[in-house]
C-alpha cells in the first residue's frame, strides 16, 4: 500500500469516526444522558453486558467534546459500577479520549480546538504554550492535579511540540490520581455533607 493510499485510508477514517461520534453524541444528547444523571444511570443499567462499553464511549466522548465537566462524570462511573470497575472504566475513557484529543488538534490545529473549546478559555490558556519545557512541566502538574481544565490543555498539547512518547506518560502515569481524587472526593465528600445535613 503506497503513502499516499495509506494517508486517505487514514484520513478517510479519521472522518468516518468522527462523523460517527458527533451523530451518537447528538442521539445520547436528545435522550438526556448528558444532562441528567438519573437518565444515564437508568441507560446503562439496562444495558448490563453493554453497560461498561457505553460508559468508556461517553468519558471518550466527553474528553474530545466536553459537554458535561469530567468530575461529574467519574463520580457517576463509581456509582454505576463501584470503586473499582469505575476507576478502571473512568481510566480508560478518559485516557483513550485524552490520545483521541491530542491526535486531532496536532492533526487539524486551532480550528478544531475552537469548534469545541469557548475562545475566551482558548486565549486563557495558548500563551502558556509558547515555552515548551515550561509548559511541559505545567502540563504535567495539571494532568497530576484535579482542578485545571485538563480537556482544554490536552487540545492545547497538540499544537505544541511535546512528543507523543512524552504526551503518553503524563496521561497514563499521572491521570490517575485526578481521577481517582474527583471520583472519591466528590462522591465521599458528597456523603458525609449529606450526613452533617441531616
Amino acid at each position: 500500500m503506497s503513502t499516499q493510499t495509506s494517508r486517505r485510508l487514514i484520513n478517510t477514517t479519521t472522518a468516518l469516526s468522527l462523523a460517527g461520534i458527533i451523530a451518537l453524541t447528538i442521539y445520547w444528547w436528545q435522550l438526556g444522558l448528558f444532562q441528567n444523571q438519573q437518565v444515564l444511570h437508568t441507560y446503562i443499567q439496562q444495558r448490563q453486558i453493554a453497560g461498561p462499553f457505553l460508559f468508556v464511549l461517553i468519558q471518550i466522548i466527553q474528553v474530545v467534546i466536553p459537554i458535561i465537566p469530567g468530575g461529574i462524570s467519574t463520580v457517576v462511573g463509581v456509582l454505576l459500577f463501584g470503586p473499582v470497575q469505575g476507576f478502571i472504566y473512568n481510566y480508560v475513557g478518559i485516557a483513550i479520549g485524552s490520545f483521541a484529543a491530542f491526535f486531532l488538534a496536532r492533526r487539524y490545529g486551532q480550528d478544531f480546538i475552537l469548534h469545541v473549546v469557548p475562545q475566551k478559555a482558548y486565549d486563557r490558556y495558548i500563551g502558556k504554550t509558547k515555552n515548551q519545557k515550561a509548559f511541559n512541566w505545567f502540563f504535567a502538574l495539571a494532568i497530576f492535579l484535579p482542578v485545571a481544565p485538563d480537556d482544554i490543555l490536552v487540545m492545547l498539547a497538540g499544537l505544541t511540540n511535546m512528543s507523543w512518547k512524552k504526551f503518553s506518560l503524563i496521561i497514563i502515569l499521572l491521570k490517575p490520581f485526578t481521577i481517582a481524587a474527583y471520583s472519591y472526593a466528590l462522591l465521599y465528600g458528597g456523603q458525609w455533607l449529606m450526613q452533617l445535613l441531616k
